[in-house]
C-alpha cells in the first residue's frame, strides 16, 4: 500500500494518478487544512483531486489536516474517502446540532468567568 503525502494541487493529484499501479493500494493525502490556511476554498480542489482518481478503483482520497469539525462534515459530503482527526476535533462532534442561543449565552458565561479569574471588574 502507497501513502503519497503533502499534496496540495489538483496538479499534483492529476500527475500522481497518472502513475499509480491501478492494482495497488494507495492513498492519496491532500493537505485541505494547509489550502485553506492560504485563503483558498480546499472544496473545490478536493473535488477536483476526486475527479483525477476516479480511473485509480484503488485509489482513495484522504482530506488532511482538517482545522474544524465542518471539515469532517465537508469532507463527508464530497465524497472523500479518508479524513484525519485529532481527539480535540472529534470531541467538537457533541456541537452538532446545539442551540446556538444557548450556545451564544455559554460563551458569554465563559468570558465573564475569564474576566473575573483574572481580576477584571465590570
Amino acid at each position: 500500500k502507497v501513502n503519497v503525502t503533502a499534496l496540495m494541487t489538483q496538479k499534483q493529484v492529476e500527475v500522481l494518478s497518472e502513475t499509480l499501479d491501478p492494482g495497488l493500494p494507495a492513498v492519496v493525502s491532500v493537505f485541505a487544512g494547509r489550502i485553506a490556511d492560504t485563503g483558498r476554498d480546499p472544496i473545490p480542489i478536493m473535488l477536483s483531486c476526486l475527479d483525477a482518481l476516479r480511473e485509480v478503483s484503488s485509489a482513495e482520497l484522504l482530506w488532511a489536516s482538517p482545522r474544524e469539525f465542518l471539515n469532517i462534515i465537508q469532507a463527508d459530503e464530497i465524497g472523500c474517502h479518508i479524513i484525519t482527526v485529532t481527539p480535540d476535533l472529534l470531541k467538537k462532534a457533541e456541537l452538532i446540532g446545539k442551540d446556538l442561543d444557548d450556545f451564544s449565552m455559554e460563551t458569554v458565561q465563559m468570558f465573564y468567568r475569564d474576566a473575573h479569574s483574572a481580576g477584571y471588574v465590570l
